[in-house]
């Protein structure tokens, strides 16, 4: 049997993405954002986001098609991102899903956002390791997991207990007076900076690590640069974003970088797969690769094109499910907001 082509849909959050995969090739990866609509308001509006996918999906889907050389009856399965993400983002992109597998007479799969982040990074690196360990970091989730096989086998071992990193990023870029989404602009005003303040790493401490060894919590971490800035602003002092955004950058990455090191030496694996957003951030990558070496550990981390929400991670993941015959999702599937990472298949 000819590897599988598969159509992959995401609507989780802003983004419009449409990918199309053959085994574990990508053809196509097209991206329509609507972040600028979202922008002036400091972050994603529910609604804003899911009128932004209705006026991109068609266009998004043909130029994918486009880009792939193929037409849509050509492929084998549809797959679109059934959660966990925003209700209704997730409903224009499980519907467009749904006509397409009905129309053309195709299965459909119904996605876990998370595992798809794991996936993709066969696109780039080729099969993943059995086991290995997955940081998904992003705008809603700071996650680990134990992989085994990412079609059926995804165990969490820890994830954020209050703000992700990705949402600590965005609320610290909003006090320092930076764009949204703020992980790129931190990201960019860190390397102009030094590290020249301690701020605090959350659930660290030796009482900490006895409840939430690999969970998660950045919020302690925002109130203190936001009590910090506040501070200065009173003193009259001078702010040096630069240094606050590189300080800021380092505790969260020190965070990361310091569970994922540990749960896989706790796990005895000796891979790290890092996925979501955040994955782009340069510091983050740099860190992770340096202190897992010094360890021992591999670190696998896609291009940060393929870090954020996209449609060919959805692709990879339902490529995989096809070639391994998984039983495909019923059409009447539905968008959940909460699906568990556990349920890697609607």
């Amino acid at each position: 049997m000819s590897e599988p082509l598969v159509l992959g849909i995401e609507t989780s959050c802003d983004e419009t993405g449409v990918g199309i995969v053959r085994g574990h090739t990508m053809l196509a990866d097209a991206v329509a954002s609507s972040v600028e609509e979202h922008s002036r308001f400091g972050g994603v509006v529910p609604e804003v986001a899911s009128r932004a996918h209705l006026e991109a999906m068609v266009p998004t889907i043909e130029r994918a098609c486009e880009t792939a050389g193929v037409r849509l009856y050509d492929v084998d399965a549809i797959a679109v991102t059934s959660g966990p993400g925003l209700a209704g983002a997730l409903l224009v992109g499980v519907a467009a899903a749904k006509a397409l597998a009905l129309g053309l007479g195709k299965p459909i799969y119904g996605i876990n956002h998370l595992a798809a982040h794991v996936a993709v990074d066969q696109l780039e690196h080729g099969p993943l390791p059995a086991p290995c360990m997955a940081l998904l970091v992003s705008g809603g989730h700071s996650s680990l997991l134990r992989v085994e096989d990412v079609t059926t086998g995804v165990t969490p071992l820890g994830a954020t207990i209050d703000d992700a990193a990705g949402e600590a990023f965005d609320k610290v870029a909003r006090l320092l007076g930076l764009p949204f989404p703020g992980g790129p602009h931190i990201d960019r005003m860190a390397r102009e900076g030094q590290v020249t303040i301690d701020f605090p790493r959350g659930l660290t401490s030796r009482r900490d690590l006895e409840r939430h060894r690999f969970d998660f919590s950045f919020s302690g971490l925002k109130t203190a640069v936001a009590r910090w800035v506040e501070a200065r602003q009173r003193d009259g002092a001078t702010i040096d974003v630069a240094d606050v955004a590189a300080s800021f950058q380092e505790a969260v990455c020190d965070v990361l970088v310091r569970k994922a090191i540990d749960a896989a030496t706790d796990q005895g694996i000796e891979d790290i797969l890092i996925g979501g957003g955040v994955a782009a951030n340069s510091r983050l990558r740099v860190m992770a690769t340096e202190r897992a070496e010094a360890r021992g550990i591999r670190v696998r981390v896609p291009r940060p094109g393929l870090c954020t929400d996209n449609g060919a991670m959805v692709a990879a993941l339902g490529s995989e499910l096809v070639a391994r015959g998984r039983t495909p999702s019923a059409l009447d599937l539905p968008a959940d907001s909460s699906q568990p990472v556990t349920q890697v298949v609607a």
